[in-house]
């Protein structure tokens, strides 16, 4: 049973959530917050498997909660909210080390699946927001032409096959496009993701773009 928290300073918010989970066998709701500061004490208290975390809160807000869950070490994964104008909330949310993102406009099949995927390790953004949110985080380091990448233990212990696949995803794209670009099966494709995270230490799929353009493997457009 995959347990959830939400996070959201509107009750109806919360109750539309709460429905929506509730209704599935294998999701219950562990609790509820209304603020940032009450969602990092749940977490710690109730140690779910997913926060789902609203952005926008009176006090502190969804990005400074997350930071302040996922700091403390704790089982506890997030998966933010946010709207489809707000890009720089998804990129702090990143940084922060959020798994996932989704758009407050999402079918409820997609929150659901969205939930199920970051309990299992996997990480879930939103299609409308990949490529933007890639964009957004890309800005924010500037291109040195020609570099090579910068040293780095993770990206050494990678096998040449596993960093092509590594610079693709931090392009956004997915596992069935890497599969027909590299002539693989899904299944296969899987396997060297997962052996990345692995290798690399990354909590998902997020955290090896950050690190694929943060040890210049891919540069910034």
């Amino acid at each position: 049973m995959t347990t959830v928290l939400i996070v959201d300073d509107q009750p109806l918010q919360r109750f539309g959530f709460r429905m929506l989970l509730e209704s599935q066998d294998d999701l219950s709701v562990a609790g509820e917050a209304g603020t940032g500061g009450e969602a990092v004490r749940l977490a710690a208290e109730l140690r779910p498997d997913v926060a789902l975390m609203d952005v926008r809160m009176p006090g502190m807000d969804g990005i400074e909660a997350t930071r302040r869950i996922v700091a403390s070490g704790g089982r506890t994964r997030v998966l933010i909210l946010t709207t489809f104008d707000l890009d720089e909330y998804a990129y702090a949310g990143l940084r922060a080390g959020a798994s996932g993102f989704l758009l407050k406009d999402a079918q409820p099949e997609e929150v659901l699946s969205g939930v199920r995927a970051v309990a299992s390790g996997d990480a879930v953004v939103a299609p409308r927001l990949t490529r933007r949110l890639l964009d957004a985080y890309a800005q924010h380091l500037p291109p040195v032409p020609g570099a090579a990448p910068l040293p780095d233990r993770r990206l050494a212990a990678l096998t040449e096959r596993e960093r092509e696949i590594l610079a693709v995803i931090a392009q956004g794209w997915t596992n069935t496009e890497i599969a027909e670009r590299f002539h693989l099966a899904e299944s296969t494709v899987k396997t060297h993701v997962g052996r990345i995270l692995a290798k690399t230490g990354s909590r998902d799929r997020v955290q090896a773009v950050i690190l694929a353009y943060d040890t210049r493997l891919v540069q910034p457009s």
